[in-house]
């Protein structure tokens, strides 16, 4: 059945989508795990011909989908994946936005299957990047496909740009971006990247926080020393270094680092009542954690600290001796890595040199401080309540689900959020069924299975809603 999407109504075209791609469920299920299999590892050189693997892969998948327009864009790093198909005059263009990178498995010892051999147990299929962000993004071009077997026609018109360098900061996407400004033109960023809050109730993502990144290092003798004969002669660097780092940090949890809170703005009290009566308790939070005890700023609650206040965490520390038995060593250097999570009134590069100036200020004697400074940097970013996109979620989310979603923050950063608004003018509206709990980053990612038919159900009714609503 050929149909105009111009003049697509509800009804037997919709149903029609919905229904092939609950036919094709299993062939859904085999093309993530063959994509998933692929160990698209950004910040490790080693798997450089890999992430090109997966590149190309998905460029494939896209031209099998019937995508009139199939590039790869090359970058000074990973290439970008980008397709189209623009025929729907006269209807909204939506850019959908997700990554093909993946974070590095490591520790491997903590796998309880492999990273890229992904494995199905239960309802869930476990393997590096299949949440974040494979599934994700992979469920939106089956849904491309099923539109345009059914109906020969998608009711939008799509731009779809899958970069290979979200998990290293998007490093170049700035770049390409204000290079294919052009190519790039929509009426707003449908992201496939993000994820819900919870598995149980659905919710929109209406802001994240930022990041700025740096590394530092301390250092003390030319070379490793021996602690006996030079011990309590020198200062050892990782002394030092332990200083510097509990001076980030004052006994009431808040950051130390002069300035840093400059430009942030408290929750209005209704904001903070809202937030108190979402379903969350720390008891069950810590259940999924691990952790014994909440931490944390103090006068704020768990919600609070992660969706709404900066935070300065270390990333790593390391040096000296690390394998196993003795080794009476004085290390001639310490090293740390550092990020911090930004709210609406920081400035990433500002909040850098703050931090900076402080280690210099407070770098014990006998020692010397290096600070490198991270591109992996972005603002805050927040959606306008009413935006058009954000309105089309609502309705979606609350015809799938049987309720309306709850609108929450992410703890986390994308960086391309700001890339999209400050280059092109385009909101992002966060539109993933990956969720946080399915430890992401960590041993033992996960994906929800069941999510994936969810979510191409909810993609196929978006794309027909936003459609519809544009007509009026």
């Amino acid at each position: 059945m050929t149909v105009n999407p111009g003049t697509l109504l509800p009804g037997t075209a919709l149903a029609d989508v919905q229904a092939l791609l609950r036919q094709r469920a299993a062939d859904s299920v085999a093309e993530l795990v063959e994509f998933a299999s692929i160990p698209s590892v950004s910040a490790q050189s080693r798997h450089q011909p890999d992430v090109l693997r997966a590149a190309g892969w998905l460029a494939g998948r896209l031209r099998q989908a019937g995508l009139t327009m199939v590039e790869t864009w090359p970058t000074a790093g990973h290439p970008a994946v980008y397709a189209e198909w623009l025929g729907a005059p006269g209807a909204p263009t939506v850019l959908v936005y997700g990554h093909y990178d993946v974070q590095p498995p490591e520790p491997l010892e903590r796998w309880h299957t492999p990273p890229f051999t992904p494995t199905v147990v239960g309802d869930r299929l476990y393997g590096r990047g299949v949440s974040d962000d494979k599934a994700p993004l992979l469920l939106t071009v089956q849904v491309a496909d099923a539109y345009l077997i059914t109906c020969g026609a998608l009711p939008v018109n799509v731009k779809f740009l899958f970069e290979g360098e979200e998990e290293v900061g998007s490093a170049h996407l700035g770049t390409l971006v204000a290079e294919r400004a052009g190519r790039l033109k929509a009426d707003f960023v449908l992201s496939a990247d993000g994820g819900m809050w919870s598995a149980e109730t659905p919710s929109l993502t209406v802001s994240a926080r930022g990041i700025a990144a740096l590394e530092f290092t301390v250092r003390g003798p030319a070379k490793d020393l021996h602690s006996g004969r030079h011990g309590g002669a020198l200062h050892n660097p990782l002394h030092a270094m332990a200083a510097l780092v509990a001076g980030l940090h004052g006994a009431d949890g808040r950051v130390a680092v002069p300035g840093f809170y400059d430009g942030v703005a408290e929750r209005t009290p209704e904001q903070r009542r809202e937030l108190a009566g979402l379903p969350f308790s720390d008891e069950a939070y810590l259940a999924q954690t691990g952790a014994p005890s909440p931490y944390g700023e103090a006068g704020y609650s768990t919600l609070e600290r992660q969706w709404h206040r900066p935070t300065l965490e270390l990333n790593g520390l390391w040096g000296g001796y690390t394998g196993e038995g003795s080794k009476t060593v004085l290390p001639s250097e310490a090293h740390a890595k550092v990020t911090c999570r930004l709210v609406p009134g920081q400035d990433p590069e500002r909040v850098t040199r703050l931090i900076e100036a402080h280690l210099h200020a407070t770098l014990p004697a006998g020692v010397t401080l290096e600070v490198r400074r991270s591109g992996h940097q972005a603002r805050a970013y927040g959606l306008p309540p009413d935006h058009l996109g954000a309105q089309v979620a609502r309705e979606v989310l609350a015809e799938l689900y049987g309720r309306p979603p709850l609108e929450v923050g992410m703890g986390g950063s994308i960086p391309v959020l700001e890339t999209f608004l400050g280059t092109l003018g385009l909101d992002t509206v966060f539109f993933s069924f990956s969720v946080g709990d399915e430890d992401i980053h960590a041993p033992n990612e996960f994906f929800r299975l069941p999510r994936l038919a969810q979510g191409q159900d909810a993609w196929a009714r978006y794309w027909w809603t936003l459609a519809a609503r544009a007509r009026g």
